[in-house]
This record gives C-alpha cells, sequence and structure tokens, in this order.
C-alpha cells in the first residue's frame, strides 16, 4: 500500500513538472513572438493552450485520488494541497501566454516607442521569476522560493513606471493609441506572470518549511516576528462596517 502511495506522489509530481516545463515554453514562445515579430510562434501557443488545459484537470484529479484513497501526512499531505494550487497558478500563467501571444499578434510589430518603457527588463524579470518558482519546486529549494517572492516587488515597480510612460505616449499623439493600450496590456500581463510566480514560491516554501507566508512574507524573511497585535489588526478591519 505504501508503495503504491509512492507510486501515485511520484506520478503527481511528473505530471508537475510537465506543466511546469509546457507553461514555462508557451511563455517563452509568446515572447519570442512579439520580440521576433513573428506571427507563427504565437499561433503555436494558441494552439497549445488546450494541451495546458488538459494537464491542468489531469493533476487535479491525481490530486483527488491520492487524497480519497490514501491519507497523507506531513509534507506529503502539503504536496498534495500545494499541488492543487500550483497547477491553478501554472494553468493562469499559460492563459497569460495566450493573451500575449493574441497581443503580438494584434500589434504585428514592436511600436518605435518601445525603448522608453522598461518592457525588455519586465520581459526579462517574468521570465526569471517562472524560471525560479518551478526550479524551487522541482528542487525543493526555499531559498530560491525567497528570491522569487523578493523580486516581485521590481517586476512591480517595472509595470508602474511602464504604465506612467506610456500615458504620457499616447497624450503625444493620436497614432500612439492603440499601439500604447496594447503595450499595457502586454505589461499588466507580466506582471500577473510574477504574481503566480510569487504564489508558487509561496506554496514551495509551505511544503518544505511547512510555514505559510503568504500576504505576510516580509515580516517571516526580515526576521519580523508574529505578534499578538495583528490578530488585534484583523480582529479591526473585520469590525468596520462596509
Amino acid at each position: 500500500m505504501i508503495r503504491q502511495f509512492d507510486q501515485q506522489l511520484e506520478k503527481l509530481r511528473t505530471k508537475i513538472i510537465k506543466m511546469c516545463s509546457l507553461v514555462d515554453e508557451q511563455v517563452d514562445l509568446a515572447l519570442k513572438s512579439f520580440n521576433e515579430e513573428n506571427i507563427e510562434y504565437a499561433k503555436t501557443v494558441i494552439e497549445r493552450d488546450s494541451i495546458v488545459d488538459k494537464y491542468d484537470v489531469k493533476i487535479e484529479k491525481a490530486c483527488q485520488k491520492i487524497i480519497a484513497l490514501n491519507q497523507p501526512v506531513a509534507m506529503d499531505l502539503r504536496l498534495i494541497l500545494s499541488a492543487l494550487t500550483i497547477n491553478t497558478n501554472l494553468e493562469r500563467i499559460g492563459d497569460i501566454a495566450v493573451n500575449l501571444a493574441e497581443a503580438a499578434i494584434e500589434i504585428k510589430k514592436k511600436p518605435d516607442f518601445i525603448d522608453r518603457i522598461p518592457y525588455y527588463k519586465m520581459a526579462a524579470t517574468a521570465k526569471q521569476m517562472l524560471k525560479d518558482s518551478i526550479d524551487s519546486l522541482i528542487e525543493a529549494n526555499p531559498h530560491l522560493a525567497q528570491k522569487v517572492i523578493k523580486m516581485d516587488d521590481e517586476l512591480d515597480n517595472y509595470d508602474k513606471s511602464s504604465y506612467e510612460v506610456l500615458l504620457k505616449i499616447m497624450k503625444e499623439s493620436p497614432n500612439n493609441i492603440e499601439a500604447g493600450v496594447t503595450m499595457l496590456i502586454i505589461s499588466q500581463q507580466l506582471e500577473r506572470i510574477g504574481d503566480h510566480a510569487t504564489n508558487i514560491a509561496e506554496d514551495v516554501f509551505f511544503i518544505v518549511e511547512a510555514q505559510m507566508i503568504k500576504h505576510k512574507y516580509e515580516k517571516f524573511l526580515f526576521g519580523e516576528e508574529e505578534s499578538e497585535d495583528d490578530d488585534k489588526d484583523i480582529n479591526n478591519e473585520e469590525e468596520k462596517p462596509i
């Protein structure tokens, strides 16, 4: 029975790793489509989305089956529970890759003002966060997961800067509006990749260290202890009238 359980876990890990590889490739192709102005890459991303969706269903069913037929505990239980949310985040990154591909098809070529916004830095940071979150999962590396979490602020700052500059660019000329709106969408989608990569990293930390750091990761990473005041703050927020 134990051997069968181990085999089920190994199959689940294999499915998740395949999902990771597929989603990572989807994002890479979507960005290459835009960077190299190659619509064929974008079409490939859109066509492969159904494969991502199939893996999403397979992983969810595998998790449900393991929980139903076994009584996992400790790290095994954390792995299975986190696999469900990691799978959801990967599926959403796959959807974002499709959004990026569709934007690449719509815009056709990079706008002349591309170097005025931090697009290339955003794309590189988002890709690195995704890669590191996947590697942290495969290697069960909480330190790499922390690195991803810390990078999220950097990506958010790029997104904010891009938004501000793009507004100015669109105000300069009506001819910039269509491309400007598309670049706003691309910037937003890259920021969302970072958010989902951060979610995956947080789940990895939970699996390996058995500690929840969602929504309070600064306190954990920088050594601040959770206090009773935190509970008071939550209670005060709940008591505020809507």
